[in-house]
């Protein structure tokens, strides 16, 4: 059975865990409603998770996966990133990829006001 998907990270067009998606379907960007955080995990990848206020919302990329690139992608995240359910802007709600905010390390970047990991990389130039 194919699952819809968003991310957020490095599994997007052009980053390195792109190819984990080989054989998924692109669907679009899309936004999340403003009701999540955002903080890049070590400067690796970022984790996103839900807040009751205060969020903002992130910008991802949203795939149908059949369930043989959905075992790669799940086999393929770094540790604690959890699927997820996601409020799309459009108001939907599909499987995203989360974080748990008890994770979150003295180290970790807060970087909601991005909007989102791609904005975040431009931001220091990658």
């Amino acid at each position: 059975m194919d699952r819809t998907l968003f991310v957020n990270g490095t599994l997007m067009r052009c980053l390195p865990l792109q190819e984990n998606l080989d054989g998924a379907e692109f669907l679009g960007e899309f936004q999340t409603k403003p009701c999540y955080r955002l903080f890049s995990i070590g400067d690796v990848h970022p984790g996103m998770y839900r807040v009751p206020s205060g969020g903002v919302a992130v910008t991802g990329e949203l795939y149908r996966l059949p369930d043989e690139v959905w075992h790669r992608v799940e086999a393929g995240e770094p540790p604690h990133l959890y699927v997820g359910k996601i409020e799309l802007a459009d108001g939907r709600v599909v499987d995203g990829i989360l974080f748990p905010e008890d994770k979150i390390g003295p180290r970790d970047v807060d970087i909601s006001k991005y909007g989102g990991w791609r904005s975040y990389l431009a931001s220091k130039g990658n």
